[in-house]
């Protein structure tokens, strides 16, 4: 039994009632393209000063947590934002981990995916200021990850809206970028919830005119691009644009709070995944595309009904401080010794919201470890004056 704090300032017992999902590597082949994009564990013996200076990387337990996601058949999404890129996480230690996540993937039993994050984070903002500089920017990160052989995710960049760029200035840099690539990339649109400084992308605040833009840019040149991650949090938004793509190109979403109806579909298109929440529901991910690619849509719903609380409770807003949720629960569940991140951002949710994470993902059965995860949250509420009887 625990002592939990409310959001209303009052303290409640709680006791775990949840049967734990075993991770398990799915029976069949999925249906379903999933990307779980996953967080940096640091190393908190080495860090210094994590807010000035290069974090250091826990690189073993990254690693583990990564071969664990490919064990339960999920694919990867390397160095995006889950990873705290440009929050944390520069783009020297990102390649550094692209690099060691390439390598490890090779030797993986599962041959997974792995689709890595380009953008223009490892110069500074004032040097973005002509479409020429944005795109060498891109293009440097993109050749360092083609060297290394991740697919490409061409990554939303602040460069664009800190000079109000116009939808010629995005079309010469992606035109170039999307053509010169080795392979199909994977475009990239995060909503101004999950990064305020992308408020305006593609060149119009409005989402309509801001679509159209992206849709005419796909079908010039539609064979070289995989699909585009959309995560914007409007269902209905996703729905009408998936409709209108190429048939070949995905719509990878990217709606921590919709991602259920999203991924079954709607009998003519559905979605693929390209998800924060699966790197901390991955058992549960698993498990229920399982069931949708064995026609079991009602169990495909049991497992992922409960997830779909815990996810708005870590996406909740500021949106952009979810990573914290991601590694809380990686910590619960043994996949790391501490809860630590690059720049302190462990600090950016209250122990509230980390009291309601704790119910929530025992619900959902994703504490897979509950006498250790018990034993972790009486710590933390401990460290927050909340003493346990």
């Amino acid at each position: 039994m625990l002592t939990l704090p409310t959001d209303d300032a009052r303290l409640e017992p709680y006791r775990l009632t949840g049967t734990p999902l075993v991770p398990r590597a799915p029976r069949i082949p999925l249906t379903r393209t999933a990307f779980a994009a996953a967080h940096v564990v640091s190393d908190p013996l080495r860090e210094r000063s994590p807010w000035d200076t290069r974090p250091a990387v826990d690189w073993d337990a990254t690693l583990a947590f990564r071969s664990q996601l490919w064990d339960q058949g999920l694919h990867l999404a390397e160095a995006m934002d889950t990873a705290q890129r440009g929050m944390g996480v520069d783009w020297p230690t990102a390649l550094d981990l692209i690099q060691r996540t390439m390598r490890a993937a090779r030797a993986h039993p599962m041959r997974p995916r792995v689709a890595c994050g380009a953008g223009t984070d490892h110069r500074p903002l004032q040097a973005l200021t002509t479409p020429d500089a944005i795109l060498s920017a891109y293009t440097e990160q993109a050749e360092a990850i083609e060297a290394a052989g991740g697919q490409l995710i061409l990554m939303a960049s602040r460069a664009f809206t800190a000079i109000n760029a116009s939808q010629d200035t995005y079309h010469h840099v992606y035109r170039r970028l999307i053509d010169q690539a080795k392979d199909p990339v994977i475009l990239h649109w995060l909503g101004p919830m999950f990064d305020p400084a992308l408020t305006g992308y593609w060149g119009n605040p409005d989402v309509a005119q801001a679509s159209n833009f992206v849709l005419d840019l796909i079908a010039e040149n539609p064979t070289r691009v995989d699909g585009i991650k959309i995560s914007l949090l409007d269902q209905t938004h996703e729905e009408e644009f998936r409709a209108k793509l190429p048939g070949h190109v995905r719509l990878y979403t990217g709606d921590d709070f919709n991602y259920a109806p999203l991924i079954e579909g709607n009998g003519t298109h559905f979605s693929h995944a390209l998800l924060g929440i699966f790197a901390a529901i991955a058992p549960a991910a698993s498990q229920a595309l399982e069931a949708l690619a064995e026609g079991d849509t009602l169990t495909y719903h049991k497992l992922l009904a409960p997830t779909v609380p815990l996810s708005r409770e870590i996406f909740r807003a500021p949106t952009r401080f979810y990573k914290a949720g991601i590694a809380y629960l990686s910590w619960l569940n043994g996949h790391q010794k501490h809860f630590i991140m690059p720049a302190g951002f462990q600090s950016s949710r209250d122990i509230t919201h980390y009291a309601q994470v704790f119910r929530l993902a025992d619900q959902a059965g994703l504490l897979s470890r509950p006498d250790l995860a018990e034993a972790r949250m009486r710590t933390l509420l401990s460290l927050h004056g909340i003493d346990q009887t």
